[in-house]
């Protein structure tokens, strides 16, 4: 056994003979010496701190794999907190079996190594990222990818803690003391990381800078006692080395990171003159180019037809919730140019990348929550609402419910449509609640499915809904008249059954779509 790392204490008399207690009640071990205060808050505040950098940065570097739902999301939280609780327990009993100053550089530096680590594991086991890859796990990712790092640096703090306490009479104060500065990094973590950091730079260059400066800090500790054997010490920082040639050497599936997707333009493999918007693990929009008036994807000819069948005059103003590559308003400012159009798109970077790929159409782009903008909206202002908004397969639940339904009902005029592109599958239980809820607002409802959704795959439907008579017979036979193999509702009622209807209370769209609910 080499001398920096000694063997467990030697007990005699029920007593550890590595501890010496004064009178006074005070207690210390020969060779620990406690840290200054300043730099013992520092440790424990930005190990913390940097546990939850990496729990929000997680989603963002899961999300080409798995997309971003409740359950990647539930699966990145559970694995970080199973961590923080592994590590904080192993970093204790470590701590009272082994000097704390010799384990503190070696946790700071394989934990950094670990979190570089992340950035490679995940793109090895996630596979072929995008649409057409395989079905990954997120629970099985984040535990390989990050539960680890969490783990490893969650037992800087109580071996910090045992350093500190020096004096039984102020147990309570040294432990409350940390472990508010412990919180407050957390805190402090979780919004640099959502505020500011995601929209600073990509999430691999800041899982590489949170990783590379941790392990450097664990060097510099090292370095200045030199008490940590230099085999292990290189060890950890060869797992570092290695976790930087695996970023170096696999390949990011983002074209660009914004602060809400993964994004990517690929060619369309069939026709040349076709571009494909890949947001996360989707296929969101196409574009032609060339032709403007190109719809490649079923809901999008859908949606086109409601609009000509119901409302075909040539100066029609509309709102379209979700703009991606803008395909329909495209579509509309070449079919109707005196269209008055206003997009609404949460992410600002999106619209950048899509002007400087495709250029824009003239239309209003309003940026920021669809929900939020719609509610500043002016009373009968339009004539049709698309909703075409999507958090990976599921629309945001918010943007589903009675209450922002009654605020759609209330931007459109009295002979207005509202007509919403839906993703399910199986039984589809969300669509049917959807279904359901637009009839607490709407007076009529239409539900177009795919001929996927008919089958039992998970595809798009469509739902056309509003208060005047609804011309659903034309809809229906524009797209017959399209060839389509999908199939209209016909008796709506019977087919929602008992669906639920989504209000702001109790709105589970992600558990319906996947089935639980």
């Amino acid at each position: 056994m080499t001398d920096d790392v000694p063997g467990p204490d030697v007990q005699s008399g029920g007593v550890h003979s590595g501890d010496v207690r004064s009178g006074d009640g005070s207690t210390g071990s020969p060779g620990s010496h406690a840290l200054p205060n300043g730099l013992a808050v520092a440790l424990v505040t930005v190990t913390s701190g940097s546990v939850l950098v990496l729990e929000i940065l997680a989603g963002r570097l899961l999300a080409p794999y798995v997309g971003v739902n409740l359950e990647t999301y539930t699966a990145i939280i559970g694995t970080i907190l199973a961590g923080i609780a592994i590590g904080a327990w192993a970093g204790g009993v470590a701590a009272d079996r082994y000097d704390p100053n010799r384990l503190i550089p070696l946790f700071l530096t394989f934990g950094g190594a670990l979190a570089i680590a992340s950035i490679p594991i995940v793109r090895f086991l996630g596979g072929d990222p995008g649409p057409d890859g395989d079905s990954r796990s997120s629970i099985i990712l984040a535990l390989w990818a990050f539960g680890p790092s969490a783990a490893v640096l969650s037992a800087v703090p109580p071996a910090v803690v045992k350093l500190q306490l020096r004096d039984l009479a102020r147990t309570g104060a040294v432990v409350g003391r940390l472990s508010a500065w412990g919180t407050a990094g957390a805190i402090a973590g979780t919004f640099l990381a959502g505020y500011v950091l995601v929209a600073f730079a990509a999430v691999t260059t800041l899982i590489v800078a949170v990783g590379g400066l941790l392990a450097l800090t664990g060097v510099a500790m090292w370095l200045a006692n030199r008490l940590v054997d230099a085999t292990l010490m290189l060890s950890a920082s060869g797992v570092a080395l290695l976790g930087l040639a695996g970023v170096a050497v696999t390949d990011t599936p983002c074209d660009v990171q914004t602060a809400y997707y993964c994004l990517s333009i690929v060619d369309d493999p069939d026709d040349e003159s076709g571009r494909i918007l890949v947001l996360d693990d989707l296929r969101h929009s196409y574009v032609d180019p060339d032709d403007p008036t190109r719809l490649e994807f079923w809901y999008t000819r859908r949606i086109a037809d409601a609009i000509d069948t119901q409302n075909p005059a040539p100066d029609i103003d509309v709102v379209a919730i979700g703009g991606g590559a803008l395909t329909l308003p495209r579509w509309l400012a070449t079919t109707r140019p005196d269209t008055d159009q206003t997009v609404l798109e949460i992410d600002p970077e999106l619209i950048d990348v899509v002007d400087d790929e495709f250029g824009l159409p003239p239309v209003e782009i309003i940026t920021g929550d669809g929900r939020q903008a719609v509610r500043r909206m002016a009373d009968d202002s339009a004539d049709v609402v698309v909703g075409d908004a999507f958090g990976s397969r599921s629309v945001p639940w918010h943007l589903t419910t009675e209450e922002f339904l009654a605020d759609v009902d209330r931007v459109l005029r009295d002979d207005g449509i509202y007509v919403v592109n839906v993703i399910d599958g199986g039984d589809q239980s969300f669509l049917r609640a959807e279904a359901a809820t637009l009839l607490t607002t709407f007076d009529r409802v239409a539900v177009i499915r795919s001929a996927g959704v008919v089958d039992g795959a998970i595809a798009n439907s469509v739902i056309l809904a509003g208060d005047a008579t609804l011309d659903i017979d034309a809809w229906d036979e524009a797209r017959r008249a399209a060839g389509d193999d999908g199939e209209l509702v016909d008796d709506l009622d019977t087919w929602i059954g008992d669906a639920m209807t989504l209000t702001d209370d109790f709105a589970p769209v992600d558990q319906l779509i996947v089935g639980t609910g």
